[in-house]
């Protein structure tokens, strides 16, 4: 399994390839931020939930699943 850290840096990469204003790169950028400063998956899910608007949170969900399972 990997790190926080290790998935920030994917989630990371997924930003800069979105187009800018993007929600993928809002949602990405978002991952990439809380994953770096949590301590643990549990935890960065968790803040995750907070993040606002709605079609921002449901997209950056998606993707720390999608980065998580892997």
């Amino acid at each position: 399994m990997r790190d926080n850290l290790d998935l920030a840096a994917s989630a990371q990469e997924v930003a800069d390839a979105a187009p800018t204003g993007s929600i993928d790169r809002a949602a990405a950028s978002s991952v990439a931020i809380t994953l770096a400063t949590t301590r643990d998956i549990a935890d960065a899910r968790q803040t995750l939930d907070g993040v606002s608007p709605e079609e921002v949170r449901q997209a950056a969900l998606a993707l720390f699943d999608r980065l998580s399972a892997e």
